[in-house]
């Protein structure tokens, strides 16, 4: 463990110059012994360097986590960004969310690779105070948006809005969901677990973001969106348990946006 933070300590010090040494610091760090193997199983549908090189990361800059689940992403960004940039969490109160208890309890398991994780309050709708104003160059969030949704529009661009407000001019903020196809309906609260893209577009769009790039890194043609249970039918959760587990292990994984939007 020791060699490899030590490696890619070297390696992102080199500065933004040296773009390919900042890229081996990134392979350093989605092969890194810190990651949990289950999660890495699961690079082959998820892409995480695909995913982090088409939004620019670079091992100098602050990047913000909206909502980090179990730390899927954290196990990368948090020792990629540890000697020169900075990582904020984005997530509940420890004191009242039993997710961001138990995430937290990750992070102080193993100060080496997370000891300088900042955490921020993030509690759509109600909270969103995780980074001052024009403090980040990236904000990301991997497949969140379809749990927002319920909140209402209001309280969604709210929540876009303040994506918009933490970042610099020119700062990116990086959206990865799973995408519901333009001919099928969504509802109001996104059951599916399926989101459409126009919609998150329109939403990042009307907080004042500009769509740069799409990328199809993380798409999936053989998923048609149309499963008992949801996205949650497919692989990982397996929703159905044993009922056409076959099936959709041959789907594979979700179809999934990949967007980056600019602040002008």
């Amino acid at each position: 463990m020791k060699q490899f933070l030590l490696a890619v300590s070297l390696l992102a010090g080199l500065g933004a110059s040296q773009v390919s040494m900042a890229d081996d610091a990134l392979k350093a760090a989605i092969a890194g012994p810190q990651r949990t193997p289950a999660n890495t199983v699961r690079d082959s549908a998820r892409h995480p360097y695909e995913t982090l090189t088409f939004f620019g990361i670079k091992p100098t800059m602050t990047v913000v986590e909206l909502s980090p689940g179990g730390g899927w992403y954290t196990e990368i960004l948090a020792p990629y960004l540890r000697d020169n940039g900075k990582m904020i969490a984005a997530l509940g109160d420890p004191a009242v969310s039993k997710g961001a208890a138990s995430f937290k309890q990750k992070l102080d398991a193993t100060p080496a690779v997370y000891g300088k994780v900042q955490m921020g309050v993030f509690a759509p709708p109600a909270k969103l105070d995780y980074a001052a104003k024009g403090s980040v160059d990236l904000v990301l969030t991997f497949r969140n948006i379809h749990n927002w949704i319920g909140n209402g529009e209001p309280a969604m661009k709210a929540l876009f809005q303040s994506a918009y407000d933490s970042l610099k001019p020119g700062g990116v903020f990086g959206v990865v969901e799973h995408r519901l196809p333009a001919s099928k309906a969504q509802d109001e609260k996104a059951s599916t677990g399926y989101v459409h893209e126009s919609y998150v577009i329109q939403l990042a769009e009307s907080v004042g973001f500009k769509l740069a790039a799409k990328s199809e890194v993380n798409a999936n043609p053989k998923d048609m969106a149309d499963h008992e249970n949801g996205v949650w039918a497919l692989p990982p959760t397996f929703a159905n348990k044993e009922k056409d587990k076959a099936k959709y292990e041959a789907i594979g994984e979700s179809d999934r946006m990949t967007l980056k939007f600019v602040k002008s």
